[in-house]
């Protein structure tokens, strides 16, 4: 099957725990291990520049590192800046979701992976819709969880945002554990990600597994 714009079959990758990218959305980071300085330096190097963003896996560890997930997310560096003493600050651009099929082996100091971007498609497309997102609902379990947390927000900013860039920053951006970002991540559709990201609101309200409940 043909990649639409010629997406690479291997590519770098970053295995930062709860660090969720998601297409069409943007993850700023800041670089400065030096495998990671020397990933950059290469991806910046070539036209498509991109870093996929996986999570690894706590326990399953290889010889080149902590096991990682098979899917993840590819972006682009879209913006950096260097820093007088050498670390980087990027913003990577969200462009597909992918699968890993294999480990690449070689000399890098950082880690390679094969992908497969079949079955990810829609990711490259326009922004998504939610035909049944309630609104109210999801700021009503915002407003209590953030209540909770003695958090606080631009509420305006959240209302006026649309579904697809408020589900996905929310995704992104709340404190959730790295197997709960992964299945945000692996949500097939925006509808199903809405789905899951106020399934975790509610648990965490509910004071998780076994724990105290929130007011």
């Amino acid at each position: 099957m043909a990649k639409p714009f010629d997406l690479p079959d291997v590519i770098p990758v970053f295995p930062l725990p709860g660090a969720l990218l998601l297409p069409r959305a943007r993850l700023p980071l800041h670089i400065f291990e030096p495998r990671y300085l020397a990933m950059l330096d290469d991806v910046l190097k070539v036209p498509d520049r991109l870093i996929g963003m996986v999570q690894p896996v706590t326990g399953r560890d290889t010889n080149r590192g902590p096991g990682l997930h098979t899917i993840g997310c590819a972006g682009r560096v879209t913006q950096f800046s260097e820093t007088e003493d050498g670390r980087y600050m990027i913003t990577l651009c969200g462009i597909s979701r992918f699968r890993v099929t294999g480990e690449v082996e070689g000399f890098a100091p950082y880690r390679r992976v094969r992908a497969s971007w079949d079955g990810f498609e829609r990711d490259q497309g326009g922004d998504e819709a939610d035909p049944g997102f309630d609104r109210d609902g999801l700021m009503n379990l915002l407003s209590r969880y953030f209540s909770a947390r003695g958090l606080s927000t631009d509420w305006e900013s959240l209302r006026e945002a649309d579904d697809e860039l408020l589900i996905n920053s929310l995704s992104m951006l709340l404190d959730f554990d790295t197997e709960d970002k992964q299945a945000l991540l692996e949500a097939p559709c925006l509808t199903t990600r809405r789905e899951t990201l106020m399934g975790l609101l509610e648990y965490a309200l509910r004071g998780g597994a076994g724990g105290e409940v929130m007011q």
